[in-house]
C-alpha cells in the first residue's frame, strides 16, 4: 500500500510539473489598425506604444485612439527602432542602422508620459543588430540579430544568421551570459533572423521570428550555449516584435505587418493583442 501510494504522489507531483510547465494557448482579445506598427510594439496599463523605423505611436489600448506621438528626422541619428518595452514610465527601444554596414546597435529611452526622447545606450558594432530588449531578475535581456540576407559587403550575408545571440547583462549593461539559437529556430527565420523577445509570466523566455505567425517558447540549457525550443505556438502576427504586458500579468501584444498590396488596397499595419486561456 505504501509503494502504491509513493507512485500515485509521484504521478500526481509529474502531472502538475506538466501542468505547471504547459504551453499557453492565446486567445486574441483586441485587433487595431495601426499605421506606426510596422516594427513591434510596447504595452503598459493603459496604452501600447507601435514602433515604426523612425517613429513610436503612443496609442490607447481600449479606443485604439493615438495619444501622443514622437518622430525623428529622416536625417537623424535614429535609423530603424525594433521592439519596445515599458517599465517604470520609460520605453526601451532597440535600434540599429539597418541596412547599413558595419551593424551598429544601440538602446533608445522614451519617457512614455511625455514621448520625448531622454536616453541612449551605445553597443557599438560588438554582436549585431539590437532587435529586442527586455529586464527580467535584475538584469537586461537583449536579442542581437545577424542575417543571412545578401545585403552585407559585396552582396555578403549581413552578419551570418547563425551568429544571433540572446544577452544578459547587468543594470550597467555589462555581459553576463550568451546564448546563440538552435538550428530549428534558424530554419524557420530562413535568411532573416529573431526579431522579437519577451519574457512571460511563467518564468519562460518568448522569441519571434521576422514573419512566420508563431511565439518560441525557449529554455536555458543545463549545459552549453545553445537555447532550447520548448514549444512552437501559433499567435495571429508576422513576426516582428511582441511585449508582455507587465501591468496586466498573461497579456501579450504583437503585430501585424501589412503586405503592400494590403497597403495599397488602403490597410494598415495592426497591433493584436491576446491573454493566455488555460
Amino acid at each position: 500500500m505504501n509503494r502504491l501510494s509513493g507512485a500515485l504522489l509521484g504521478a500526481f507531483l509529474a502531472a502538475a510539473s506538466l501542468s505547471i510547465d504547459a504551453a499557453p494557448r492565446l486567445e486574441q482579445v483586441a485587433e487595431f489598425a495601426i499605421a506606426e506598427a510596422n516594427q513591434g510594439v510596447g504595452i503598459d496599463k493603459d496604452h501600447f506604444y507601435a514602433v515604426n523605423n523612425r517613429e513610436i505611436a503612443k496609442v490607447d489600448r481600449k479606443t485604439g485612439k493615438l495619444v501622443k506621438k514622437w518622430e525623428g528626422p529622416k536625417d537623424g541619428p535614429v535609423i530603424h527602432l525594433d521592439s519596445a518595452m515599458v517599465m517604470d514610465g520609460k520605453i526601451y527601444a532597440a535600434h540599429s542602422n539597418w541596412p547599413f554596414w558595419p551593424m551598429t546597435s544601440s538602446l533608445e529611452i522614451f519617457d512614455a508620459a511625455t514621448m520625448e526622447h531622454v536616453g541612449t545606450h551605445s553597443f557599438g558594432i560588438r554582436y549585431g543588430s539590437l532587435t529586442w530588449v527586455d529586464w527580467h531578475d535584475g538584469h537586461w535581456w537583449m536579442g542581437f540579430a545577424n542575417y543571412d540576407r545578401l545585403i552585407g559587403p559585396n552582396k555578403t550575408p549581413y552578419g551570418h544568421k547563425v551568429n544571433t545571440v540572446v544577452v544578459k547583462m547587468t543594470k550597467d549593461f555589462q555581459t553576463v551570459q550568451m546564448w546563440t539559437l538552435p538550428k530549428v529556430l534558424l530554419d524557420k527565420f530562413e535568411e532573416m533572423s529573431n526579431s522579437g523577445g519577451s519574457w512571460g509570466p511563467d518564468g519562460f523566455l518568448y522569441l519571434t521570428g521576422h514573419d512566420p505567425a508563431e511565439l518560441y517558447r525557449v529554455r536555458f540549457p543545463k549545459a552549453g550555449s545553445i537555447l532550447e525550443l520548448a514549444d512552437v505556438i501559433p499567435m495571429n502576427i508576422r513576426g516582428q516584435g511582441v511585449a508582455w504586458d507587465r501591468a496586466n500579468p498573461g497579456t501579450i501584444a504583437g503585430i501585424i505587418r501589412a503586405t503592400k498590396a494590403e497597403r495599397e488596397a488602403g490597410g494598415k499595419h495592426k497591433v493584436t493583442i491576446f491573454r493566455f486561456t488555460p
